[in-house]
């Protein structure tokens, strides 16, 4: 409204001056009597002057005016007549005129008006815009933000100064640059991706994580916002606004490794997490618990999941564990067993600690390990510690472990008091020990421990006696060992007791037999000493050309050796063509030989065995020059060969007769088993005769007693053929037997003699026991031989009855062990050592070759042949023989 008035003050005032002029134009032009037409042109004049000052309304209403003046002052003044017709063209014309110019004029002005507004708001757009670029580029250098221009391809427009030098670069470096410049190679390609992306989806902003390399080669990992945008001349540009997350990312990179060595570390110690919400039943596994528990990750896991796995045998106790927790809110830790699907058994520990969240609920937090492997080594130490109590009492040896601050024992085995002959279940104090340890021998172990003690550890050995109360005396090898503690002080001194009585009994017996073997073993040592190995050398024709200077001087070979080839040398290429023929193939070929035997004669015409090597040697051009090698005198070794065949055969022959003497012995028992079924065919046949001579024949009954006669008849021939095989001296025929078969074949033949003697016998053979890899006949005169020996021990026993018992069973080992024990007189100690010894007997008729011939059988055989001291009267000896596949492998 106020406007309003303004502007029509405004067009009020611009029509009064306009009238006042136009009033003035005309009394100028009535004063001085001016035609119209000149009064007509000074009145457009001002009009088009006021139309240039007002607006386009008044010139208007001043136009009209100016016709109503000219046409008043006309010579008729205030006559409406117009009396000549050219003035009233020109009023029309200057009224058309007026009007024409008055509005161009008015537009002209308009426009006018609007181009200096235009210029106004264009001067006020460009400050704006100067003031938004400089804030802009303000805020697009001194944001802490990194900030990138880059076009369609990738060069750099822009780049911000906070981000050029967190990357170590001046922006000047990087603006005309390739961005990829400041990425790693293999992501190139993805950074590629990403700006066409961009130029594809314009306006849209598109995010990611990426790693740039800085200036000095370290990693700057960072998130970029990027969106395309039209820039000038209507051109494509990607800003890039990127955030530096690099410690984040390694923060990231830390949880992760930490989470994969946690996880690691679970599946090496076999060790899963759990957690367990009572109050949302919410239950968490780790991925080892899932894979402890054999179910499927992607599956949710609930505290049903281990009770269902949980073996029958432990789910009671589970649950009730389970619950306890629940009630009391507790921490909880036990031991249980799962039964997994494939049937096998799992043993865990599982430990948990009851936490309270923030939200006040009842947490479990708990760690579940799989000790399968603990409870099989745990196992496997009690049966390896029951193994070694056993081989230790099998080989008499004890541990034992002294305290050396304590003088006491800290440890010792149950063999440790039984070589002392002490009870190992009693308590036996140190002076108990000691007092069964002569003094001087006492002092001797006193000071080899003091002199231990002094030289801060080390290993050391001493040999001690044992008086028993008995007045025994058991001879013992120690081994021991100082453990020295981290103040370098000897605190502990560790070793074993071993019983050497009867190795100690064998050595002086064994020292006893060297004795006389002396003078012969100076003999061959002498002979040993003078031969020697020898050189020789063969040319292409492969006679000698060289030999050693020695085989001369020794007389170890002939003379005039040189120039013979070596199959004239020898004396017995008639006698092995065959070996000849091989030998001069391989020299004919170049090719080197090892070992070929052949027989010479030395230099006084004695024949001797040479066992010869060769390689070919070549000149520099591949020419062969011949053999060279070396040459040794194997005849010794090979007459001892021949020695020991002789004394193989002489061995078997004395086996033979020691046989057939047994069955000598034996007569009248084989007697009566021959006898026996050869009465019953008598009596059968007889039988036989009766039935057939009835008046009816009765021949079912006949038949009876002829099948009867035939059994008897095999049962003769049966009791023949062990006594044949027995008698028959043959060559040793290694066969797979079972030992209870040979036990029963040896018992048919001395049961006639058991009975006489009036011995019962009673056999324990152990069912199902590995076969053996032995000679029948050998092993059953090793059983008679024991059999009978047990007999004649039991024959002045009046005061008990006698029996004799023959048990089979398999050691722990897995060796096949047979004994035979008699409830005889039993072993003096004083003949225990000698008694598998040659020609050692107790009895006054025998040779003392018996034992000594078994042990020799049981021996060959891979075995072991002992007498097993027991509490009761009588003896049991003892043997041992590996199984067939032991023998075979």
């Amino acid at each position: 409204m106020r406007n309003q008035l303004i502007k029509f003050g405004r067009l009020t005032a611009q029509l009064l001056f306009g009238s006042i002029a136009l009033a003035l134009v005309t009394l100028t032009s009535l004063y001085c009597h001016a035609h119209f037409t000149a009064t007509a042109f000074a009145y457009l004049v001002v009009i088009l002057l006021f139309s240039l000052m007002s607006s386009f309304i008044a010139s208007a209403v001043l136009s009209i005016v100016s016709v109503a003046l000219a046409y008043l002052s006309t010579p008729a003044t205030f006559d409406l007549r117009i009396d000549n017709p050219q003035d009233l063209a020109v009023i029309v014309a200057f009224f058309v005129a007026s009007i024409v110019g008055a509005y161009l004029i008015a537009k002209i002005l308009q426009k006018r008006e609007c181009a200096l507004q235009a210029g106004d708001r264009l001067r006020r757009s460009e400050a704006d815009s100067r003031d938004s670029e400089k804030q802009w580029r303000e805020i697009f250098e001194h944001n802490p933000v990194m900030y990138f221009m880059v076009d369609a391809v990738g060069t750099v427009l822009n780049v911000n100064t906070f981000g050029a030098k967190q990357l170590g670069y001046l922006p000047t470096e990087l603006v005309g640059q390739s961005v990829l410049k400041i990425f790693p190679e293999e992501d190139r390609a993805f950074v590629r991706n990403c700006v066409a992306v961009c130029i594809e989806t314009v306006g849209q902003s598109h995010t990611w994580d990426i790693q740039k390399i800085r200036r000095d080669g370290s990693v700057l990992w960072v998130r970029e916002n990027a969106k395309a945008m039209h820039w000038a001349d209507d051109a494509l540009v990607v800003l890039i606004a990127c955030e530096d997350i690099t410690e984040r990312k390694r923060t990231e990179h830390a949880l992760e490794r930490s989470e994969a060595h946690l996880a690691q570390a679970q599946e090496l110690s076999q060790t899963g997490s759990f957690g367990w919400n009572v109050a949302t039943g919410e239950v968490f596994w780790s991925k080892e618990t899932y894979r402890i528990f054999q179910y499927d990750p992607a599956t949710k896991p609930t505290p049903r999941f281990v009770i269902e796995r949980t073996h029958p045998e432990d789910r009671a106790a589970v649950q009730e564990i389970i619950d306890q927790a629940l009630r009391g809110h507790k921490d909880f830790e036990h031991e249980y067993r799962l039964l997994m699907p494939d049937g096998s058994v799992k043993h865990l520990h599982a430990l948990a600690r009851a936490t309270i969240t923030a939200s006040g609920d009842v947490e479990f937090i708990g760690a579940v390990t799989d000790i399968t492997a603990a409870k099989q080594v745990e196992q496997q130490l009690r049966r390896s510690e029951a193994y070694l109590a056993e081989a230790q009492h099998l080989s008499r040896t004890g541990s034992w472990s002294w305290d050396v601050r304590r003088r006491n024992f800290a440890y010792r085995s149950a063999e440790v008091s039984r070589l002392f002959g002490f009870d190992p279940r009693g308590a036996v104090s140190v002076e108990a020990f000691q007092s069964r340890i002569p003094p001087d021998d006492l002092e001797r172990l006193r000071e080899m421990m003091r002199q231990a003690n002094h030289d801060k550890g080390g290993h050391f050995e001493f040999d001690f006696r044992i008086i028993l109360p008995d007045g025994a005396v058991r001879r013992i090898h120690s081994v021991a060992h100082a453990a020295v503690d981290s103040e370098g002080s000897v605190s502990e001194i560790i070793g074993t007791h071993m019983d050497v009585t009867e190795q100690h009994a064998a050595r002086e017996r064994l020292e006893t037999a060297l004795a006389a073997l002396r003078e012969s073993e100076q003999r061959f040592r002498d002979y040993a000493e003078t031969a020697s190995d020898w050189l020789w050398e063969t040319g292409p024709d492969h006679r000698v050309t060289r030999l050693s200077e020695h085989t001369s001087a020794a007389g170890i070979l002939a003379k005039g050796l040189v120039g013979l080839p070596r199959w004239e040398i020898a004396c017995d290429v008639e006698a092995e063509p065959e070996k000849w023929r091989q030998h001069r193939a391989i020299l004919n070929a170049h090719l080197p030989f090892r070992d070929l035997v052949y027989r010479t004669v030395n230099r006084i015409g004695s024949p001797i065995y040479v066992r010869t090597s060769g390689k070919p040697f070549f000149d520099a051009s591949g020419s062969f020059l011949g053999y060279r090698g070396v040459s040794t005198d194997m005849t010794a070794i090979i007459r001892a060969d021949q020695a020991e065949r002789e004394l193989r055969k002489a061995q078997t022959e004395l086996a033979h007769v020691t046989r057939v003497t047994t069955l000598g012995e034996l007569t009248t028992s084989i007697a009566h088993e021959i006898n026996q079924p050869l009465a019953a065919i008598v009596t059968n046949a007889e039988a036989c005769l009766g039935w057939l001579d009835r008046e009816i024949p009765d021949l079912s009954a006949a038949r009876r007693s002829v099948e009867w006669v035939i059994d008897d008849g095999i049962r003769a021939s049966e009791v023949i053929r062990r006594i044949r095989a027995l008698a028959k001296k043959g060559e040793i025929d290694m066969v797979p037997l079972d030992i209870n078969d040979v036990v029963k074949e040896a018992v048919a033949l001395v049961t006639r003699e058991l009975v006489s003697q009036q011995v019962s016998l009673r056999t324990e053979l152990a069912p199902a026991l590995p076969t053996i890899l032995g000679d029948r006949i050998q092993l059953q005169q090793v059983i008679i031989n024991l059999v009978m020996n047990g007999v004649e021990a039991m024959q002045a026993v009046k005061d008990r009855t006698r029996e004799l018992v023959i048990r089979s069973s398999q050691n722990d080992m897995g060796r096949v062990q047979l004994a035979v024990t008699d409830c005889g007189v039993g072993i003096p100690d004083d003949d225990a050592d000698r008694i598998f010894g040659p020609f050692f007997t107790t009895k006054s008729s025998g040779l003392g070759m018996g034992l000594s011939i078994c042990r020799s059988i049981v021996e060959a055989h891979g075995g072991r042949l002992s007498i097993v001291r027991r509490q009761e009267p009588g003896a049991t000896f003892e043997f041992v023989l590996p199984m067939h596949a032991q023998v075979v492998s």
